[in-house]
Parts: C-alpha cells; sequence; structure tokens
C-alpha cells in the first residue's frame, strides 16, 4: 500500500488549520516510538483536531481514500498499540487538543470528559467537586483520557473499583466511515439492546475513534491509611490481603506485591527514595485502606491486623505512614518500578493475570522457567495482587547485550505464558494486546471468541483503516 495521497494531506491541512497537522520530521519523531522503544514507525503527517467534529470530518477523507488511521492518546501503552507500522501508510490521529471538561455533576456522580484530557486532570476535576475518579495509574500524568478507555486501564485500584470499562458509562465516538455515535448516557440503568460502549472499550482503536466519556465518580475519602511491609513469602503476602479482606473489604483500596529485586531497582536509581523499613526483605507488601466514612478508625484496624499477622510470622516488619508526604512517598516505590527497569536494562514485560488463589504458584513456577532459558536473568515481579495482575518483569543479565536479550523475547514470554495457561489465566491483564502480542491470539483465543471478534471488526470496520495489524493477528 502506499503511503498517503498528497491530495488527501491537502484536504486534511484544509480541515484541521495550521495547528492541527504536523509533518516536519522533528515534529513527527515523538508520535512514532513507542515508550518502551521497542517498535519505530513512519507516518506522513500527525492529525491533530481540535474537536469532535474534526475527527469526524477526518475520518470521513481518510476513510474515502481509504488511508489507514493510528488513534493515539499519551502514547503510555507498554505493547505497541499506539505507534503506526514502519511502511508509512498510515497517518497518527493524536486526540491531545481535545482536552475540554463538558460536565461534572456532583449529585449524578458523573464526569463529562474529552478524550485528550489526561488522567490527572480528569482526577483533579473530580477533587475539586469533592469527589474521587478511582482510577490511578503509573502514567497517569501522561496518559489520556481516552487511551485508558480504548485499552481498558486497570491501575492500583481495580480491587476495589475494578477496570477502566466498571468506570464507564457513556462513550461518544467517532465510527470509521466518518459519523459520530453520541451515547454520552449518564445513566445507570438503559437496558435498551447492545451495550455499545463495551465495545470500544478496550478495543485499543480497532472498531473507532473514543472522543469522549462520562465516567462514574465515587465519594471521596475521608480517611486513608498507607503501610509498607516486609513479607515472609508471596503466600503470607497473600494471607495478608485475605486477612485485610475479611476484616472490612469495602476498606481494602490496594494491595500490591513487589520482590527486592523491584525495590533495590527503585532506590537504585530514582532520585529521593528510600526503604522504610530498617532492613531489606525478599518480599513487599503495600496495603492502602481508605473509606468516605468519617470515624472509621482504619488506624486501629491497620494495626491490629498488621500486629497478628506479624505474631504469626507472616509479616516480619512494616511501617504505617504518618503524613501524606510518606504516603507518597511509599507509593513512589511502587509507581517508579517501570521507569526503575528502564533506566537499569533492557526489559521484557510480561503483563499477566491468573486466580489470586495461585498467584505464588505462578511466582514460583514462572521464575523457574525463566531462569532455565537464561541463566542470571533478573527477575522483577510486581503488580496488582488483590486482582491477580503481577506484571512478572525480566531484566537482562548483567553483560548481556540488548539485541542478544531481545532475541529471547519471545521465548521468554511463551515461557511465562504457558505457566499462566497452566493456571487458567491472561497473557494480558491490563496493559491490552496492540502490536506485540497478536501472535498469541489464534493459540488463546481461536475458534469461535476470534471468529466473532473478526467479524465485529469487519461489520464496523469493513475497510481495515483502523488500527490495522493491532489486537487480531
Amino acid at each position: 500500500m502506499p503511503e498517503p495521497p498528497a491530495a488527501l494531506l491537502d484536504q486534511l491541512r484544509a480541515v484541521l488549520g495550521p495547528r492541527g497537522m504536523l509533518t516536519a520530521p522533528e515534529e513527527l519523531a515523538p508520535y512514532v516510538v513507542d515508550w518502551r522503544g521497542l517498535y519505530h514507525g513512519k507516518t506522513a503527517a500527525v492529525l491533530r483536531p481540535a474537536n469532535t467534529e474534526e475527527v469526524a470530518e477526518v475520518v470521513r477523507l481518510c476513510a474515502q481514500a481509504k488511508v489507514p488511521l493510528v488513534p493515539q492518546g499519551g502514547n503510555t501503552g507498554m505493547v505497541g498499540g499506539a505507534v503506526p507500522f514502519e511502511d508509512g501508510t498510515a497517518l497518527v490521529l493524536s486526540l491531545a487538543r481535545l482536552d475540554r471538561i463538558r460536565a461534572l455533576d456532583p449529585v449524578d456522580m458523573t464526569l463529562t470528559i474529552e478524550a485528550g484530557a489526561t488522567l490527572r486532570a480528569a482526577q483533579e476535576a473530580a477533587e475539586r467537586a469533592d469527589c474521587l475518579l478511582p482510577l490511578s495509574i503509573g502514567s497517569e500524568g501522561t496518559a489520556q483520557v481516552g487511551g485508558i478507555l480504548s485499552t481498558n486501564a486497570g491501575g492500583n485500584h481495580t480491587v476495589r473499583y475494578g477496570n477502566a470499562r466498571e468506570m464507564t458509562l457513556g462513550l461518544e465516538v467517532v465510527l470509521p466511515d466518518g459519523r459520530i455515535w453520541n451515547g454520552l448516557r449518564r445513566l445507570r440503568k438503559d437496558n435498551t439492546g447492545y451495550a455499545l460502549r463495551h465495545l470500544f472499550v478496550g478495543a485499543e482503536g480497532t472498531l473507532g475513534v473514543i472522543t469522549a466519556a462520562v465516567l462514574r465518580l465515587r465519594p471521596r475519602p475521608r480517611e486513608k491509611e498507607i503501610a509498607f511491609c516486609a513479607v515472609a513469602s508471596p503466600e503470607a503476602a497473600l494471607s495478608l490481603f485475605n486477612r485485610f479482606r475479611r476484616a472490612d473489604p469495602a476498606s481494602v483500596q490496594a494491595f500490591e506485591y513487589m520482590n527486592h529485586t523491584g525495590v533495590a531497582l527503585v532506590l537504585q536509581h530514582i532520585p529521593q527514595t528510600s526503604l522504610p523499613l530498617a532492613r531489606v526483605a525478599a518480599h513487599y507488601a503495600l496495603v492502602e485502606l481508605a473509606t468516605p466514612r468519617l470515624g472509621a478508625r482504619l488506624r486501629e484496624l491497620m494495626e491490629s491486623v498488621l500486629e497478628q499477622a506479624m505474631a504469626d510470622r507472616l509479616v516480619q516488619d512494616a511501617v504505617i505512614a504518618e503524613s501524606v508526604a510518606q504516603q507518597d512517598a511509599i507509593w513512589k516505590l511502587r509507581e517508579s518500578h517501570a521507569e526503575a527497569q528502564r533506566l537499569a536494562g533492557t526489559v521484557v514485560r510480561n503483563d499477566v493475570s491468573v486466580p489470586v488463589s495461585h498467584v505464588p504458584r505462578f511466582l514460583e513456577e514462572a521464575a523457574r522457567a525463566c531462569e532455565a532459558l537464561i541463566t542470571g536473568v533478573r527477575i522483577v515481579a510486581f503488580g496488582h495482587m488483590g486482582d491477580g495482575n503481577i506484571h512478572f518483569n525480566l531484566l537482562n543479565p548483567e553483560g548481556m547485550s540488548r539485541a542478544a536479550f531481545l532475541a529471547q523475547q519471545h521465548a521468554l514470554m511463551d515461557a511465562v505464558n504457558a505457566v499462566v495457561r497452566r493456571l487458567d489465566g491472561s497473557f494480558s491483564a491490563e496493559h491490552g494486546v496492540g502490536r506485540l502480542k497478536t501472535y498469541l491470539m489464534p493459540e488463546w483465543r481461536g475458534g469461535a471468541e476470534l471468529d466473532l471478534m473478526r467479524r465485529i471488526k469487519q461489520a464496523i470496520d469493513p475497510l481495515g483503516i483502523m488500527n490495522p495489524g493491532k489486537v487480531l493477528p
């Protein structure tokens, strides 16, 4: 397929104006490389519409010319889903200029916001209305609402509030033919046929372009307690989670697991971080309790559960944050994992999920499988133990080149996924499929499931112009 014709670029330039289209190589550069640096694509232009109507006209013109589009949010993805291929046939469609807050209703507890707004901007808007948008991820200062919904992002509070899908009440979407579907409904109940919004949440831009959304808000917490614990083992961490869940399931807002290797890399590579415990440990857990109820006495709950866990030798040491600054410092140890690994070496990332009860077994068996492939591989296991989602990342051994390590990428991923499959898990928990993992779809989602996905794609995007080569093999 040839690169986009000059006549189409002229038409798009007329629609978008001088601020709405980038063509200089230095301007295009940030849009054609993924955050991990795995993929270096090519495009003739980055299109930056300012409103939904301009998005619709851009899509209509590209459909008419049969030119593919790659929708892009903050470009913080881990699986190459938001960058164009190397052949230069596709145009990048950036939603960054669609960043308005359209409405916020503290009675309905809904936020209507455009796709290009960052997650942090959405969180801050909710806070100003004394509400909470509970979605929280490490890249929230850069990640945009449209990309977050398109990948059905999870994050730190999934154990309490669910993924992005559970927070989405309505959508506005530009379809592949340029029509606008206005599904921006604030209703909790709307039993009128197929729930179309669920097609687009998690579709990674392959079915249309999300331009705005109605997000469900929650009451803002009035009490919050955060603890950082050294635990005896992954089994001990899981037991600790279950104790908090039995004590008060409604207050457990996050439960994160980290191994020693990951925390050590954060302490080594991220400025202004320190271990809040007296001694290092092989395993750590971060516990966050929160509630909108005043006088809930979460501190007493935290102390009581931890005291008994220490008596039972599940917890070896623990600290409870005494201030917001200390809470932020504890979370920084967890949220800096991805950046610390990037600075430390070459990373093969595995975003997998298994039933919560199988997490300790997964950690043991996956480590054994990877160490059998590459002696000295550095294993960084961390993530959302409370919902069964572990980021099982692998760093090159000291002295092993990037090229040599990446040559083993699929072998390492396959070794991890073999364990995941035995344990009835998923090869992608919250990062999506993108370009990196499409080869896994026939084996994992083949037969009727993949056939249905292909039929949906063909029905909605018969020309195949929406983010081709992503999700579906």
